[in-house]
């Protein structure tokens, strides 16, 4: 049997505002209190470690990348996005609150160590580059070096 290590691993599968921030603010918390912090980013989840950039070189490439804006600032919540103005009005009532901002939250992970991997096999699916990511991201990795993080960490989530 494997010790677990203080370390937690997190798999972000959804793109959305409010889930994506729920991984970072676990995340951050976390890093802080010390423990290793690995975040697997997959399919829609992507968007988080995006620099927001068109992406996609086939036909249906180029039409996920234009349906799928990848970035921090272009993810909306899971409900009452409304086009747009759902993510315009959760963005401003955080302000108003003082709730960090989830650009400010995904640089807090990363000046934490937190370590942002993307799926190798969900980036070749959705046409997504290296180049199309984050300079902090690391390389792509498939499920396999997912499951070694996930099996030696002594938390796992999936978001």
């Amino acid at each position: 049997m494997i010790e677990k290590k203080n370390k937690m691993t997190l798999v972000v599968l959804s793109g959305d505002m409010d889930k994506v921030m729920a991984a970072y603010i676990i995340a951050n918390g976390a890093a802080a209190a010390g423990m290793e912090v690995i975040m697997f980013f997959t399919f829609w989840g992507l968007k988080a470690i995006q620099r927001g950039n068109l992406t996609g070189k086939s036909i249906f490439g180029r039409m996920l990348g234009v349906m799928n804006r990848g970035g921090v600032d272009a993810i909306g919540p899971s409900r009452l996005n409304m086009g747009g103005m759902g993510r315009w009005m959760f963005k401003l009532m955080m302000k108003m609150h003082g709730v960090t901002p989830l650009n400010e939250l995904r640089e807090a992970a990363i000046a934490l160590g937190v370590h942002l991997i993307p799926c190798q096999m969900s980036m070749d699916v959705m046409e997504i580059s290296c180049s199309d990511l984050i300079p902090e991201a690391e390389e792509p990795v498939g499920v396999a070096v997912m499951l070694e993080h996930a099996n030696e960490s002594s938390i796992q989530y999936f978001i």
